[in-house]
């Protein structure tokens, strides 16, 4: 089942991480209020996260087990690929900072595991280790959970979701937390173990779905659930990175995926729906794209000025996101997708 309007938000949640990466040259960091709700657009990653838990349910509902090696292979198809590109793009720019270790750790995908080493090499990799560690379980709880249909999975999502938000949110305003840059924030901020919440709680939106999958005009609820995610971001003061804001999120990708209104017949717009599907290019390599643009201005053209480079940024960002997604990610998904085991 395709849900052709939901794939538009996956570009907004990148760009709004990008944004949020680039910091103050942007123009929105400009803007009263406006800058207060990008210098907290990293909770793009936790949209991706419960997104993803639903995307999967959706995808695999109809099946009654999942063959673990084809789902395996499929998940490794769908991200691994551009994972290296970004690495790989990444050395370009700083293969001084390279070792054995972190190059072994970024390529298996488990940085997020290690204290005060997610962030090693192309750093927005941390959440694709947090990917594979819900792709390695989501087998085991559709086969053995899921698909015999047993509820007491609410129970425990929802408890996990209680217990990681009183717990986070405890840890981050009270001494435990030491500073940004500090084990104690790649720790409550990357742990995998912190945001299985999210995709558990994605997966419940799923199952949601599927039961209650009746179309009808949602654009006005849309429209007020996207403006209670703006407030809270204004004016409630908690920790929103490690899956709080899902009490708005849920209902956001249920409404649009619901939805039969204008908001749904314009996100459903072929341009609008290629910027979701190169989203993850745009968010894998968004960071060595910088860099070596960056690069390239100073170098070349004497641009300095982050706002006149952050211009220039975003189309080439898209652009070669683009490129990338047709000519490494989708022919390598496809040719990897057909490599039988067994």
């Amino acid at each position: 089942m395709k849900i052709s309007q939901i794939t538009f938000t996956r570009f907004l949640a990148a760009i709004a991480i990008v944004i949020f990466h680039y910091g103050d040259g942007a123009f929105v960091y400009k803007i009263k209020y406006i800058s207060e709700i990008f210098a907290k657009a990293n909770i793009g990653v936790s949209y991706f996260f419960i997104l993803s838990g639903f995307i999967m349910i959706v995808a695999y509902h109809s099946k009654e087990k999942i063959n673990y090696i084809d789902f395996y292979r499929n998940r490794v198809a769908r991200i691994y690929p551009l994972y290296v590109v970004g690495f790989l793009l990444y050395l370009l720019i700083r293969s001084q900072e390279t070792a054995f270790f972190p190059i072994i750790a970024y390529l298996s995908g488990v940085q997020s595991w290690l204290p005060g080493k997610a962030l090693i090499l192309n750093f927005p990799g941390w959440s694709i280790s947090v990917e594979f560690f819900f792709y390695l379980i989501f087998p085991f709880l559709y086969n053995y959970i899921y698909a015999k249909k047993n509820k007491s999975i609410w129970t425990i999502a929802i408890i996990i979701w209680i217990v990681t938000q009183v717990f986070c949110n405890y840890f981050m305003f009270s001494g435990l937390y030491e500073g940004r840059y500090s084990k104690s924030h790649d720790f409550i901020s990357y742990f995998p173990l912190l945001h299985i919440n999210e995709f558990l709680i994605g997966n419940l939106a799923g199952i949601f779905f599927i039961k209650n999958c009746r179309q009808r005009n949602y654009d006005w609820a849309i429209i007020l659930v996207f403006s209670l995610i703006l407030l809270a971001l204004l004016f409630v003061p908690l920790y929103f990175h490690d899956g709080l804001m899902a009490v708005f999120f849920v209902p956001l990708i249920v409404l649009i995926s619901l939805n039969n209104g204008s908001l749904t017949r314009m996100m459903s717009l072929k341009p609008l729906e290629y910027l979701g599907e190169i989203s993850y290019a745009i968010y894998i390599v968004h960071i060595p794209v910088l860099f070596i643009l960056r690069s390239f201005l100073y170098d070349y053209f004497r641009i300095y000025d982050k706002s006149m480079i952050f211009w220039i940024y975003i189309p080439v960002l898209i652009i070669i996101s683009g490129i990338f997604y047709q000519l490494i990610e989708k022919p390598c998904r496809d040719y990897l997708k057909k490599i039988k085991f067994g």
